[in-house]
């Protein structure tokens, strides 16, 4: 770790015990002391909390409750929560699913914040269930404190869920290991079209064993299926512990809702009897925001593109590639407008841009540039295997990057997940077909929990030069045999300099690369 992000102890000191002590809390005195919490007919909130979207001063807690409640949370500066500050959140009912998320405002920066929910019986506030507490740092806004986070997507893929004989999701308390400030969810948050059954035959003979549930029998259709997907990994007490310490920024791509998905597909797919994607994405949209405290859905335009400012070091641009685009296709159009970002996000995002004045300005995308991902017989992504000048979805691509390289923007670097194995492109106008733009990385991580894939191959329009991969050589490699990915960003305080770092699911690092500040290029 470089000692230059660890600031004092007073801003470091994580909760590191059981979240099982919470139970010892005392309830404060409006809600009762009474020192049983767990009483019969109280609200409970099994599924843990979560935090998300933190900027300097503010932060979003999600909880989910078995019943009709109140949800209230209380904050303090440290875990005994004396002298707590509360702030009184939604009414949680069948509406949403009984989740429910409550922002904290007027936060201060670069401070541990504690805090607990406590649901009360909205009919009577004195029966409250026991209190469930979590903790996050807020962004700091001084830049020698440094910034780490560690991104990576597709959960509960392919069928391999939750398979307790390997303990569950184990890569997240890797990932919680390198106490990051906050991790990037880089979509396939869940498998909606991926149905899980309870044990599943391995090439050597062995046996996979998964967690299942009624709404991951079948593929989602319904809003209740698609709500008990998300439900479905919260029923792994890795990430419920997880996410009760490390806040989220999260993103969706495709299978939030069906594989490959675009707006106004009519699916041939014989496993769904609602054959409209439009209809399946409203629904998964609804449950997604539900199930994630994201800022920008609970705006009236309720979309999930965004940037998420992260002190004087860090913006993180949230991209959306499914929203927006066009229909999957050949791709090898000679005009574009709409592209895989549509017309209005991409001037948000050039605009956004421009606009930052974060050292650092990193892009996540959800799906990579130059690697080709196919949707036989079209294409999926942006690259279409064709090595010349840009067509079809790079056009928009080749726009952003001329952009880039026009306005001496600095401090670029693209983060994504999707393909199911880690790797490191750098990208050189002196390889390329399209040549006027600057030098940029992109990184590669993942998946979190699902089947491994063999890399995919290059599209040498914008000059990919693939420095490292780690992939397996055949198709759905189960998590018990590996193959399983996270990418870290450490930014130095002092230097300001950005180093990647891909990791195993272990943790083990597989590949370093550390960037330079204040350059439109490298």
């Amino acid at each position: 770790m470089s000692q230059s992000h660890r600031p004092s102890p007073g801003r470091r000191g994580v909760l590191r015990g059981s979240l099982a002590a919470s139970a010892a809390l005392t309830l404060p005195t409006a809600l009762g002391a009474a020192p049983a919490f767990a009483r019969s007919g109280r609200p409970t909130a099994r599924w843990g909390v979560q935090a998300g979207d933190v900027t300097c001063d503010s932060g979003l807690v999600w909880v989910r409750s078995d019943r009709p409640a109140r949800m209230i949370v209380e904050t303090s500066a440290t875990e005994s929560f004396r002298d707590p500050h509360r702030w009184h959140g939604p009414l949680l009912g069948p509406g949403t699913d009984f989740t429910g998320t409550t922002r904290l405002r007027g936060l201060p920066s670069g401070e541990q914040i504690h805090y607990r929910v406590l649901l009360a019986d909205p009919d009577d506030p004195r029966r409250a269930g026991e209190p469930v507490t979590g903790t996050f740092r807020t962004a700091s806004a001084k830049r020698r404190d440094g910034v780490r986070f560690v991104w990576s997507g597709d959960l509960a893929g392919q069928g391999w869920g939750i398979n307790p004989e390997r303990g569950g999701y184990r890569i997240y308390d890797a990932m919680g290991a390198l106490d990051p400030d906050f991790f990037l969810c880089s979509g396939d948050n869940i498998y909606a079209d991926g149905p899980i059954t309870g044990t599943v035959a391995l090439p050597d003979g062995r046996t996979w064993r998964n967690v299942t549930t009624e709404e991951k029998a079948k593929v989602a259709e319904t809003l209740t299926e698609f709500r008990g997907n998300f439900r479905y990994n919260l029923l792994d007490e890795n990430l419920r512990a997880f996410n009760a310490r490390v806040p989220s920024v999260v993103q969706w791509d495709d299978h939030e809702v069906v594989n490959n998905w675009y707006p106004g597909e009519i699916l041939t797919d014989t496993r769904y009897t609602e054959k409209r994607v439009d209809v399946l994405a409203a629904r998964a949209r609804r449950a997604f925001s539900e199930y994630f405290p994201i800022s920008t859905l609970r705006r009236p335009d309720g979309r999930v593109h965004r940037v998420q400012h992260h002190g004087p070091l860090l913006d993180v641009f949230v991209l959306d590639m499914r929203t927006y685009r066009n229909a999957n296709s050949p791709d090898d159009q000679s005009t574009d407008p709409q592209g895989i970002l549509g017309r209005e996000q991409l001037d948000w995002l050039k605009r956004e841009l421009s606009r930052s004045r974060a050292v650092w300005k990193v892009i996540a995308s959800d799906m990579p540039l130059g690697l080709v991902v196919p949707d036989a017989p079209n294409i999926e992504a942006v690259a279409q295997g064709n090595p010349g000048e840009p067509l079809g979805r790079e056009l928009q691509i080749a726009e952003l990057l001329r952009f880039v390289k026009h306005r001496r923007i600095t401090g670029t670097v693209w983060l994504t997940a999707d393909v199911h194995h880690t790797s490191a492109q750098h990208y050189h106008p002196s390889k390329a077909a399209f040549t006027d733009f600057e030098p940029f990385w992109e990184f590669v991580s993942g998946p979190l929990n699902a089947g491994a894939f063999p890399a995919n191959a290059l599209d040498a329009t914008f000059g990919p030069d693939r420095v490292f991969v780690k992939a397996p050589a055949t198709a759905n490699v189960s998590p018990a045999d590996g193959y399983q990915f996270f990418g870290e960003v450490d930014i130095d305080g002092h230097s300001g300099e950005l180093t990647v770092r891909l990791r195993e699911q272990d943790g083990t690092v597989l590949f370093t690369k550390t960037l330079q500040p204040g350059l439109v290029g490298q």
